[in-house]
C-alpha cells in the first residue's frame, strides 16, 4: 500500500485529545520531526525558495501526507551564537564556548526576542489545511544553549566557582526562550509548544537533581504557563534519563506530554505502565 493511499485529514482535535490523556477518535501519529528523504517521498522535491512560509506550506503537505494533525516549524529565527566547531566524528562539548567569565557574559551578542519576526505564524494561515495546527520548536533549550555558549565542562565547574555567574546565565537565556514562546503562543495557528531540552544521559541528568531544579525547571514552569495562559498545549521533548525527575515533570512543571523514550532507559511501553494518565506518553526518539 502507497503512502497515497493512507492519505486522511487532518484533525489537530486528535492530538488535542492526546495530550488531554483523551482518547482521540482515530490512531493518532506524533513525532518531533522526521527527515528530508520522508518529505521528499510524499511531498516532492523541496522548494529552493528560502522564504520560511514557503519551506513550512512544504512541510504541512508533507505532514499531512503522512498523517499528522501538525506541521513543526520553528516560530522565527531567533538563534544564540557560538563559537567555531571543527566538523569531526566526534566533538568537544566545550568546543564552541564564548562565555567563561562576567566580561565574557556582558560582550556576548544576546538575541532579542521580543522584536524578532514571527509574521510567518499569521501568513501560513492561507496554507494549511483547515483542521492543522502548527507546533513550534525552541531554538535549542535552556540547558542546551547554555551548555553551548558556556561548555560542560565548564559549566560544571562554574557552578563551584561562580553560582551567581551560572545563575545570571540560565537567567538571561531563560527569559529569551519564555519571550519566544510567549510570543509564539500569540497566534491562532500555533496548537503546541514544544519545548525541546535534552536533559540527561542514559543513567542520570547532566546535572544534579538539585541543580536541574534551581536553574532548569522553574523557566520551564513558566514556559509551560505562557502556553497554557494562550490556550496551548506544552509538550518536552528530552532525550536521557528521566525517571528522578518525573514527578517535577508532571506536577510542578505541568506539561502535557513528554516525547522520547528509549529501550536502554525506560522503554515507551514500561513509561505508560508508569505514567500513562497523568502525562501523554509520546514514543519514539527523535
Amino acid at each position: 500500500m502507497s503512502l497515497n493511499q493512507v492519505h486522511r485529514e487532518p484533525d489537530f482535535e486528535n492530538i488535542r485529545k492526546v495530550l488531554c490523556c483523551q482518547k482521540p477518535d482515530r490512531p493518532t501519529l506524533f513525532e518531533f520531526f522526521m527527515n528530508p528523504a520522508v518529505y521528499e517521498a510524499v511531498a516532492g522535491p523541496a522548494p529552493g525558495d528560502p522564504d520560511p512560509v514557503v519551506q513550512m506550506a512544504y512541510l504541512a503537505r508533507a505532514y499531512a501526507a503522512c498523517g499528522y494533525d501538525y506541521v513543526n516549524f520553528s516560530g522565527c529565527d531567533l538563534y544564540f551564537p557560538t563559537g567555531e566547531t571543527e566538523h569531526k566524528s566526534t566533538i568537544s562539548l566545550n568546543a564552541h564556548a564564548l562565555i567563561r567569565n562576567r566580561d565574557d557574559f556582558n560582550a556576548y551578542p544576546w538575541p532579542d526576542a521580543k522584536n524578532a519576526d514571527y509574521s510567518r505564524l499569521e501568513k501560513i494561515k492561507t496554507y494549511l489545511p483547515p483542521k492543522m495546527k502548527v507546533m513550534t520548536p525552541g531554538p535549542n533549550g535552556l540547558l542546551e544553549n547554555v551548555i553551548s555558549i558556556v561548555g560542560y565542562d565548564n559549566l560544571c565547574l562554574m557552578l563551584y566557582d561562580d553560582p551567581e555567574l551560572v545563575k545570571a546565565i540560565f537567567d538571561r537565556v531563560g527569559g529569551i526562550l519564555l519571550d519566544y514562546y510567549e510570543n509564539c503562543a500569540k497566534y491562532d495557528t500555533v496548537g503546541i509548544l514544544m519545548i525541546n531540552d535534552d536533559w540527561g544521559f542514559n543513567t542520570q541528568t547532566m546535572l544534579s537533581v538539585a541543580d536541574m531544579r534551581k536553574y532548569v525547571f522553574p523557566w520551564h514552569k513558566k514556559m509551560v504557563e505562557a502556553a497554557h495562559r494562550n490556550g496551548k498545549l506544552a509538550v518536552l521533548h528530552s532525550c536521557g534519563y528521566m525517571v528522578d525527575i518525573m514527578e517535577d515533570i508532571i506536577e510542578d512543571m505541568k506539561f502535557d506530554g513528554r516525547h522520547s523514550y528509549e529501550d536502554n532507559i525506560v522503554p515507551v511501553e514500561e513509561a505508560y505502565r508508569r505514567w500513562g494518565g497523568r502525562i501523554a506518553i509520546l514514543g519514539g526518539w527523535m
